[in-house]
């Protein structure tokens, strides 16, 4: 597969990377409203007036037109390739690699219908966390483009596809619980409030659901790695081990805005992590 395809996939992946980062710093300082309900422009200008919450939401629909071109550059340079079949280059790309370019576009249309419908509706939750899930999907298609690789088979690669799945899950919940202001419904660690069933609230249930959606991620990759013994199984579990430190800090220091950033990053390097131990 062509060099240049790959470099501008890894590209393409990388700034789908910061842009789920910086979506969760627009959340975490409460910059959604930063540019109004206007989309695409900000407070109905091209260049607004920069106070700091639209610059960190101006900021970020920039870094997602970044992302829009490089994607949209990625099914551009496949077809091209594709139909020049790298003659006398050697710069050919599969059928696959085209397809999942193609999907790349799908799924960033998507997503920025999601981007302007969360916008119009004043962030709701339920379009965050899709816009949030659409975003991942986005990053793992862009992953695999870069890999080149052909969709998983049985086996080892469907105990990772396992973990991948389940990783999503708990990355969704996650979102759910930030979403829905649950953050701070279960004090303590590794507990909630002290219990192992808490008795408190629907809020405390979401952010039960989701630390024990975790446990459960943590305890498969662990055993994967010692049972399969391979070097991706043992980075997955190393950043899934980071995650968790991470998280109880978090708790434990009163949720810091910096913490709850690196949680958000962390979390989607594990779920990248994941992606490419299934390939």
């Amino acid at each position: 597969m062509t060099r240049r395809f790959v470099q501008l996939a890894w590209a393409a992946a990388t700034a789908t990377y910061v842009l789920i980062i910086l979506g969760a710093i627009v959340r975490i300082t409460g910059s959604g409203m930063g540019c109004g309900d206007h989309w695409p422009l900000c407070n109905g200008s091209l260049l607004p007036p920069l106070d700091l919450p639209t610059m960190i939401e101006y900021g970020h629909r920039l870094a997602a037109a970044a992302v829009s071109v490089l994607v949209v550059a990625l099914a551009v340079l496949a077809w091209w390739l594709r139909r020049d079949g790298g003659r006398g280059t050697g710069d050919g790309v599969g059928r696959g690699a085209t397809q999942t370019s193609y999907l790349a576009v799908i799924l960033l249309v998507i997503q920025i219908a999601l981007g302007a419908i969360t916008v119009k509706l004043e962030l709701p939750a339920w379009t965050v966390i899709l816009h949030l899930g659409t975003a991942m999907l986005l990053f793992a298609t862009l992953l695999v483009a870069a890999r080149g690789a052909p969709p998983v088979r049985a086996g080892r690669s469907g105990v990772a596809l396992g973990a991948a799945v389940l990783g999503l899950a708990t990355v969704l919940m996650g979102a759910l619980t930030a979403n829905m202001a649950a953050a701070a419904a279960c004090q303590g660690f590794p507990l909630c409030n002290g219990q192992l069933i808490p008795t408190g609230g629907g809020l405390q249930h979401i952010h039960w659901t989701h630390r024990l959606l975790a446990y459960g991620l943590t305890v498969y990759v662990v055993v994967w790695a010692w049972r399969s013994r391979t070097r991706g199984s043992r980075y997955v579990a190393t950043l899934v081990a980071v995650q968790v430190g991470v998280a109880a800090a978090m708790v434990l220091l009163a949720l810091p805005p910096l913490l709850q950033a690196a949680h958000v990053a962390v979390g989607a390097a594990v779920w990248a992590a994941l992606v490419l131990a299934a390939l």
